[in-house]
């Protein structure tokens, strides 16, 4: 309950004039989850070779590029709290070899 509550009054990691962005960058993967998943069974459009979502990873690089690790682990809390737990999932493998992330 304590890990619930310090996600809903944690600070963003980012500086303010960067909210507009990551709340879009969050919600454009919010509908790549809903929509097309984060990863596949075989590569192709909109998938790579190693059949991860290619414009999620762009947004993981750019989440990283904005605030690094710290960022990209808040974006992850406000996903897995509207996706759940199976395309959270798909979205920490997608995201492997971003910056520090580590699946």
């Amino acid at each position: 309950m304590f890990d619930f509550l310090q996600g809903i009054f944690r600070k963003p990691p980012y500086p303010p004039q960067n909210r507009d962005e990551v709340n879009r960058l969050i919600q454009e993967l919010i509908h790549i989850g809903e929509t097309d998943d984060f990863l596949s069974e075989r590569p192709g459009h909109p998938f790579n070779m190693q059949c991860r979502h290619i414009r999620a990873r762009q947004i993981g690089a750019r989440l990283d590029e904005l605030g690094g690790l710290e960022l990209m682990l808040y974006v992850h809390d406000k996903i897995k709290n509207r996706l759940g737990k199976t395309l959270i999932a798909h979205l920490e493998y997608c995201w492997a070899e971003i910056g520090r992330w580590v699946p």
